[in-house]
């Protein structure tokens, strides 16, 4: 069990609030508290470890607030789980693929939210390193979450970056679908291959004129080339 990590609960039940706060303070967490979109963004700082975000919630969704601070430089490494009523693949899909790290349906289940929460801090926990990668040109700088091509540096959002380092990883060897959505949402994210093919295509309109460096494996997955960039 990860803890001494701080974590912001923003749902508009005060109800699920209150028990989220208990069960977490129980387990060694620091918890701050807000009860919609706006009051989270005014509270959110770059210690706070991680977010438990409702998606339905007055004055600011809880998908809009995700985009803001994936494009705020200070909160874009902040984990994300969503909290949703609704049950359905298309949210699922907009939250991932607004920066989302995970998703949990209610009613919760407060057991299987903590294994969540646990295993997204860990897989966090797993990519930060001093170590650089270098690929020719392209140079992944793990502790930033910045690709470096010719002296320009770029930023990726969490996820894009994670497929990316992957990938990079791997290089040269074909990586499946099925083993992104793995080794990057985790076994217990239901997330589809189109949330896997929309990460890559945002990943090469970064990279430019290397985009073809990460090749597509009709009907398989994808293998980032092992000639230098």
């Amino acid at each position: 069990m990860i803890k001494n990590k701080t974590i912001l609960v923003c749902d508009d039940e005060k109800d699920i609030v209150d028990v989220l706060t208990y069960n977490l303070t129980k387990e060694g967490f620091n918890v701050i508290t807000a009860y919609n979109g706006q009051e989270a963004l005014k509270k959110i700082h770059p210690d706070v470890d991680l977010i438990l975000l409702d998606v339905m919630m007055p004055h600011l969704d809880g998908i809009e607030v995700c985009k803001r601070l994936r494009e705020n430089p200070e909160t874009r490494d902040i984990s994300i789980i969503f909290l949703t009523a609704r049950n359905s693949e298309i949210d699922e899909i907009k939250g991932l693929e607004a920066g989302g790290d995970d998703y949990i349906s209610k009613p919760i289940s407060i057991k299987k939210l903590l294994a969540r929460i646990n295993s997204v801090l860990r897989r966090k926990e797993s990519i930060t390193s001093s170590e650089k990668l270098k690929i020719g040109k392209i140079t992944l700088d793990l502790d930033n979450y910045q690709i470096e091509i010719e002296n320009q540096k770029i930023s990726l959002p969490r996820k894009e970056f994670e497929t990316f380092v992957y990938l990079a990883k791997n290089r040269g060897k074909i990586v499946r679908r099925e083993q992104l959505l793995q080794n990057v949402w985790g076994e217990e994210v239901i997330v589809t291959p189109r949330t896997i093919d929309v990460h890559i295509r945002k990943i090469r309109e970064k990279l430019g004129k290397f985009a073809d460096i990460i090749e597509t494996i009709k009907g398989v997955g994808y293998r980032l080339r092992k000639e230098d960039a």
